[in-house]
């Protein structure tokens, strides 16, 4: 016994209470784990305590005799006294029986730092780009966050610089609105992404490609993006042939990169491509679950996921923004099917692309009269608005007369406007393209575009 400054006696540990203090530090810790009982398809059944385990967590279905390998997998649901889950990896030699380790939640969260900038990763955090382990941040941040309260959230803030004129003039954009690009596959989407990521003046990029094609990830890379778009970007990769679970994951970890860089201050470019295959990574996922199909077979979670992804962008409550631009790839063309028609009505804006354009050899093949930015006029400087609103005006009346012009159905000099219309026409379609190698401000593209159209 020995006394305190208090002048009270404190025991002192003996030499049998340590030596059961290092016993109880030798002690192995409790595993809780069920069987897998039945898989049908990517849907694996597991029997055991199921009370231990939830909704969203994580199990890994032990391999082979030795159980050396595992099989990372998430529960999605409950049926009777079953857990059914789906694998983020192959289920190649996983068996009935084999055991279901529950696991704490490590893989539902990752520890950024600025260091990842200028790497590429998987759905789950990982690196993959071989150039070694990725630096650990002390804060975790978890990959299905709740978006900001609406009633802490500031303001969009002034106008992002794209680099893009075509968006710069007719489609300003602000810090923290959030844009969605609709088109068709073979248009042109993915070189635009890397055009903004380039250009644009945000601070940091977070591009998220979701079930991409593997041959063209390192197009995008090297040729699309280059070392100076990549040196200010995460890059997050989960391609067409890898599990539901990782394509779905992509998008909530691009989100999550982006909620990071806003947190420090930021300003965040976030791009996914595309959100229409992280609709159908939800799809097969509530499919597999036992949900109903609604609307060409989407199940009803997959309208709830949308809104709480996508409203994940935007501004925060603090000096950093998530300016968003998601792409969704309108199948055959329709731009009235159900995913499309959804995320229309969650974004600020969106920007269509269309086929007829790209096939007449223009990029970025933007349709700007069906497009809209729904921070418009604000975003743009009240001088230049007789500007835009004037080119506008001529492409609106060169559309609706372009079937008869093209015939050569219309006659010159029966109308002023259309005749004018005519003439400026090449030099509006040569100030709505753009190669990828050329960057244009914001200032730049109004001046030019005030040149053709006799306001400057």
């Amino acid at each position: 016994m020995s006394e305190d400054r208090r002048g009270t006696a404190t025991p002192r540990p003996g030499p049998s209470l340590a030596a059961a203090i290092d016993a109880l530090a030798g002690v192995e810790t409790l595993e809780v784990y069920g069987r897998v009982t039945a898989i049908r398809g990517l849907l694996v059944e597991v029997a055991g305590p199921i009370a231990a385990m939830r909704l969203g967590g994580r199990i890994d279905i032990a391999v082979g005799s030795t159980g050396a390998a595992a099989v990372p997998c998430e529960i999605i649901g409950f049926q009777g006294d079953r857990a059914l889950a789906m694998p983020f990896g192959s289920l190649d030699g996983v068996r009935r029986g084999c055991p279901a380790y529950v696991r704490e939640d490590t893989a539902g969260a990752i520890r950024p730092t600025p260091a990842w900038l200028g790497r590429t990763v998987d759905a789950l955090g990982r690196p993959i780009d071989g150039l070694g382990p990725l630096p650990q941040g002390p804060v975790a941040y978890p990959l299905r966050a709740d978006p900001p309260p609406a009633h802490a959230r500031r303001r969009v803030g002034p106008p992002l610089d794209l680099g893009v004129r075509c968006i710069n003039t007719f489609l300003t954009m602000c810090q923290g609105q959030r844009m969605g690009i609709f088109a068709g596959s073979g248009v042109g989407k993915s070189v635009l992404l890397s055009m903004l990521a380039r250009y644009t003046t945000a601070d940091a990029a977070v591009i998220g490609l979701v079930g991409e094609r593997g041959r063209e990830v390192q197009e995008f890379l090297q040729e699309d993006l280059g070392p100076a778009g990549l040196a200010r970007s995460v890059v997050v990769v989960a391609t067409s042939d890898e599990p539901v679970l990782m394509r779905r994951n992509a998008a909530y970890l691009a989100l999550t990169l982006s909620e990071y860089f806003r947190d420090q201050g930021a300003q965040v470019l976030c791009m996914i491509d595309s959100i229409t295959r992280f609709a159908m990574a939800q799809r097969d996922i509530g499919l597999a679950g036992g949900e109903p199909p609604t609307a060409k077979g989407y199940t009803p979670t997959v309208f709830s996921e949308l809104p709480r992804l996508l409203e994940r962008a935007g501004p925060g409550t603090g000096d950093g923004s998530i300016s968003g631009l998601f792409t969704v790839l309108v199948e055959g063309d329709d731009h009235n099917e159900p995913v499309a028609d959804a995320v229309r009505g969650i974004l600020d804006g969106h920007i269509v692309m269309e086929r007829r354009i790209a096939e007449r050899g223009r990029y970025p093949a933007i349709n700007v009269l069906r497009s809209v930015s729904r921070t418009m006029p604000r975003a743009c400087d009240p001088a230049f608005l007789p500007t835009m609103r004037r080119a506008r005006a001529l492409l609106a009346t060169y559309a609706d007369m372009e079937e008869l012009i093209r015939l050569g159905a219309y006659r010159a000099g029966s109308s002023p406007e259309v005749d004018e219309a005519v003439a400026l026409m090449p030099d509006l379609e040569a100030f709505l393209g753009q190669s990828k190698e050329e960057a244009t401000s914001i200032g730049e593209g109004y001046a030019r575009l005030a040149t053709i159209v006799g306001t400057g």
